[in-house]
């Protein structure tokens, strides 16, 4: 409670705000569901009760509505003297990874809404965002700059796992300058690629001293935001482009570069409640997973791989194959739960996240296989999705990598 900021709670109550109005759906839509066995016909909307009963739904949501503008307005105006009280000082751990958790479930709504829950991409370094008049003060800022991406439902704090932050180890190896992005990972992917691809041209542009060496390390989603904002600085006549000669090096830990079972499991929900004239209106629920989350089904990288489809729909894999950044050493580092030479174990649990086939590229086409060379390639046995940011010999892996 103590982390709480004011402009939180204008962030809560929209939400309340919004649950509130979208289980007042999906009570009409049973109560219609129920009312059309008995042969009653329902409003103009499918799910939609008519009559007394259409219009005490109709006035829930209303009265919701204007009980939320009210808190909005009221709210808003009384958060300057809130925050001039007690001004939020130092790294807020267990706020930002609230915020991260949330983001990641719901970020593109948080967006789309204003709300001041939501994520704005940017650069960190020790959880604050980077200062580069102090960075170059200090004489801090190398030549080689590292950037770390994170996950999904993560922010930049949670490279720090286990006591160990491959970013700080690489610091000290190999003499990097790590900067470590933080971002909405509810918005579509591609969104958040051309976006980074905007704000790592302004970082080199910015930086203290040239940049001799640009590496990557992502996690997870993160690979998939790289991958993408490298495609988008690729294609003929990106503006913002002056930093991708300048890659050298391109890590991806766990990244699911061609989907993950977890993810696409939303769509079965979505068609199984879709079924039954009970259960339909409890797909509303089903739709409420971000855009992120659906662009890990397949691993989308582009925006015409989701653009004029149905991301909620059960549809098959239409992506644009997208190859590895030509001229960059790419390289990938996959986990899997179980031991060495179990066949079955790599190829049902994977990380318990990411099959091992996806985090490695591979594909049933060849088109779509990414193709990492073997010496370029590592796996990691009995070892889980997030034990990839703490693990020593991931660290010693990336050290042999980067310093070749």
């Amino acid at each position: 409670m103590k982390q709480l900021r004011a402009s939180d709670l204008r962030g809560v109550a929209r939400l309340a705000a919004q649950a509130t109005i979208s289980v007042s759906r999906v009570a009409e839509g049973v109560h219609q569901s129920v009312l059309g066995t008995l042969g009653l016909p329902g409003g103009a909307q499918p799910g939609q009760a008519r009559g007394l009963t259409g219009l005490v739904y109709q006035s829930v949501r209303g009265v919701t509505r204007l009980v939320d503008a009210g808190l909005q307005a009221g709210l808003a105006r009384l958060e300057p003297f809130f925050e001039a009280e007690t001004p939020p000082s130092g790294v807020q751990w267990e706020r930002e990874a609230v915020l991260a958790a949330l983001n990641g479930v719901m970020g593109d709504r948080l967006q789309n809404d204003g709300n001041p829950l939501c994520t704005r991409m940017g650069w960190y370094q020790h959880g604050l965002p980077l200062d580069l008049p102090t960075l170059a003060a200090r004489g801090a800022a190398t030549g080689k700059l590292l950037v770390l991406v994170h996950g999904l439902c993560m922010n930049d704090l949670q490279w720090q796992r286990d006591g160990h932050d491959h970013g700080a180890h690489l610091a000290q190896a190999l003499g990097y300058t790590p900067v470590y992005l933080r971002y909405n990972t509810g918005l579509h992917i591609s969104d958040n690629g051309a976006q980074l691809s905007a704000q790592l041209h302004e970082l080199v542009a910015r930086w203290p001293v040239p940049v001799s060496e640009l590496s990557l390390l992502a996690h997870s989603m993160g690979g998939l935001v790289a991958r993408s904002a490298c495609a988008q600085a690729a294609a003929p006549g990106a503006p913002d482009a002056a930093w991708l000669p300048l890659l050298r090096h391109l890590v991806f830990l766990g990244t699911p570069h061609h989907g993950a079972p977890l993810a696409r499991a939303g769509q079965w929900v979505h068609a199984l409640l879709g079924r039954s004239v009970y259960s339909r209106p409890f797909a509303r629920l089903a739709r409420l997973r971000s855009a992120g989350i659906t662009d890990l089904h397949y691993g989308h990288l582009l925006a015409s791989d989701w653009q004029g489809r149905d991301r909620f729909r059960q549809s098959p894999d239409a992506r644009t194959p997208v190859p590895l950044p030509a001229g960059v050493a790419a390289y990938a580092v996959a986990a899997t739960l179980g031991a060495r030479r179990g066949a079955a174990a790599e190829r049902l649990l994977g990380d318990g996240l990411v099959p091992l086939r996806s985090a490695l590229g591979v594909h049933d086409e060849a088109g779509r296989t990414l193709g990492f060379p073997k010496g370029r390639q590592a796996v990691c046995y009995c070892m889980g999705h997030l034990q990839l940011l703490g693990d020593v010999r991931v660290a010693q892996q990336l050290e042999r990598w980067l310093g070749s």
